[in-house]
C-alpha cells in the first residue's frame, strides 16, 4: 500500500471508506492531528513577516518549525497504525496446533498488541503537542486568523481523543497489568490537560471576537 500521506484526499478517504480494516480510527486520527498541525502551520506562516507582528516573529517562526515536525511526525504515525494493525492480525493466524505453538501464537498476539496501543499512544501525544501550539498560536499568531488557530485546537483535541479509544481498545490484550495501567494514567492526565487547553484557547478566540 502506498504511504497515507501521498494519497490524494480522495484517495485516502475512499480507503479509510473501504472495507479494509486498515486504515481506521488511528489513522484518522493521525490525519486529523496532522490537519491541526497544517492550521497551525498557516497561523504561524501568516503572522512571519508582517511588520506589526515583528516583535512575535522569533517566537512563532520557532511554533512553525515544531507544527511542521508534528505534521510529519503524523503523517507517518498515519502509516504506522496501518502496518502495526496488519502485523497484529497476522498473529491470529500462526499455527496453533501444539502447545509450544499456542504459547508461541499467545505471547505473539500480546507483543502485537502492546504495539498496537503504543502507536495510537504516540498518536494521542502528539496530537497534545500540537494543541499546545494552537493555544499559543491563538495569542501570538495574527488576529486576523485566530479562528484557524481555535480549529486547529478542536482538531488536535479531537484526534487525541480518538486515538485513546484507539490506545483502550487493545490494553486488555497485553495482559502486561503493569504497563497497562501506566498508559492509562497517562492518557487521563493528556485528556485533562487538553480539556484545559481547550477552554482557555477558545475562551482567547471568544474574547477577540466579540
Amino acid at each position: 500500500m502506498n504511504k497515507l500521506g501521498d494519497l490524494s484526499c480522495n484517495e485516502f478517504l475512499t480507503e479509510l471508506a473501504s472495507a479494509a480494516p486498515a486504515p481506521g480510527g488511528g489513522g484518522g486520527a493521525a490525519m486529523a492531528g496532522a490537519l491541526a498541525a497544517a492550521l497551525a502551520s498557516m497561523v504561524a506562516n501568516l503572522t512571519i513577516g508582517k511588520e506589526k507582528f515583528a516583535d512575535r516573529e522569533p517566537e512563532v517562526k520557532e511554533l512553525l518549525k515544531q507544527a511542521e515536525a508534528e505534521r510529519v511526525r503524523l503523517l507517518q504515525l498515519a502509516d504506522d497504525d496501518a502496518a502495526v494493525f496488519n502485523s497484529f492480525m497476522s498473529c491470529y493466524k500462526l499455527p496453533k496446533t501444539t502447545d509450544e505453538e499456542k504459547a508461541a501464537r499467545k505471547a505473539a498476539i500480546r507483543a502485537a498488541a502492546k504495539q498496537a496501543a503504543t502507536v495510537p499512544l504516540n498518536i494521542a501525544r502528539s496530537s497534545f503537542a500540537v494543541l499546545q501550539l494552537a493555544d499559543r498560536l491563538v495569542v501570538a499568531g495574527n488576529p486576523g486568523v485566530i479562528t484557524d488557530g481555535a480549529c486547529s485546537g478542536l482538531l488536535a483535541r479531537a484526534a487525541l481523543r480518538c486515538a485513546e479509544y484507539n490506545v483502550r481498545i487493545n490494553l486488555g490484550l497485553t495482559k502486561d497489568e503493569e504497563w497497562n495501567a501506566q498508559v492509562a494514567a497517562e492518557l487521563v492526565q493528556l485528556l485533562a490537560d487538553a480539556e484545559a487547553l481547550e477552554i482557555r484557547l477558545l475562551a482567547v478566540t471568544d474574547k477577540a471576537l466579540q
